[in-house]
């Protein structure tokens, strides 16, 4: 992602641009994702909870991953870890998540715009019809189409939820 352009930007000129069919969500500063949910009037399990992954992939190597999940579920490390031929996965800190992702702990969007991440989402997200999720900022989120999510974010899809 250039470095001009934050993360919120980013997604709303995505999302305008490939005619998605999204709405924003205003409401009052929150990155937990169980009480942005509620803020936002949804079942929990449609919140894209989105979460910078770091697998140790050898001695010194190491892959960045974005995974989503649902709100109500926590990212499967070991699965991950596996995925990608990694001897470990945990939380990268919360310098490098923000680095990569462009915006703040709790905003961080279920979209890739860093090339240094890989984009994996748990097929349980993509039942629904809608999705959830903070836009880049704590008070602003967006719902969109899952139609148009896989079609403009084009993850991989796997099952790393549990």
């Amino acid at each position: 992602m250039p470095e001009d352009r934050d993360a919120f930007q980013h997604l709303i000129d995505l999302l305008a641009s490939g005619d998605a069919s999204y709405r924003t969500i205003p409401h009052e500063p929150e990155g937990r994702t169980e009480e942005a949910s509620e803020l936002r009037r949804h079942p929990l399990e449609q919140a894209a909870k989105s979460i910078v992954i770091r697998v140790a992939t050898g001695k010194r190597s190491r892959r960045y991953v974005l995974a989503v999940v649902p709100g109500d579920r926590r990212v499967d490390l070991p699965a991950l870890a596996l995925r990608y031929g990694g001897r470990e996965a945990s939380f990268a800190t919360q310098e490098v998540a923000e680095r990569l992702a462009g915006s703040v702990s709790g905003s961080i969007t279920p979209f890739a715009f860093s090339t240094e991440l890989d984009l994996l989402v748990d097929e349980g997200l993509l039942v629904h019809d809608e999705i959830y999720f903070n836009a880049g900022r704590l008070d602003l989120s967006v719902a969109l189409s899952v139609a148009d999510y896989q079609r403009l974010a084009r993850p991989a899809v796997a099952a790393i939820a549990v």
